[in-house]
């Protein structure tokens, strides 16, 4: 027998969404914020990666979101999107960002999205190249990523 935990919760719903693109060699990252989940947004955030790292050959790996396979996108020449096999989220090196960032965020409560706009843009700027190698630098990527170019 337990105890029922008491806390306090949030009723509303408000929300933005995070695009990000990391390197798991160098720890180097990329992060802009949308008002959406589109085609419109994704084409944005290519074209900002793209400008942010022009000598780059940037591969950026998706999953199969309908607004990654959108027939209006214009894929920069300095990027390569590769799409991951359906349900495998584990293949993905951001996926362990944004757990990082969602434990982070646990047991907070936000008065209003501005709020969490800066709580996020905080821990976002506290990311180290140290911490985002630790968090997604493990060997089967790592070792899969000369292969991929």
């Amino acid at each position: 027998m337990g105890i029922k935990p008491i806390g306090q919760v949030q009723w509303n719903f408000k929300a933005y969404y995070l695009y990000g693109a990391i390197a798991p060699q160098t720890g180097e990252s990329f992060f802009l914020e949308f008002s959406h989940l589109d085609g419109d947004c994704f084409q944005i955030f290519l074209n900002e990666l793209s400008q942010a790292f022009p000598h780059n050959l940037n591969v950026v790996q998706v999953d199969n979101g309908r607004f990654h396979h959108s027939n209006k996108l214009e894929i920069p020449e300095n990027i390569l999107l590769i799409f991951q096999p359906p349900y495998s989220p584990e293949l993905n090196p951001i996926e362990r960002v944004w757990q990082f960032l969602k434990q982070q965020l646990n047991w907070e409560i936000y008065q209003n999205l501005e709020s969490l706009k800066e709580r996020v843009s905080s821990i976002i700027e506290d990311l180290s190249p140290e911490i985002i190698r630790s968090l997604t630098g493990w060997d089967y990527i790592l070792e899969a990523l000369p292969n991929v170019a």
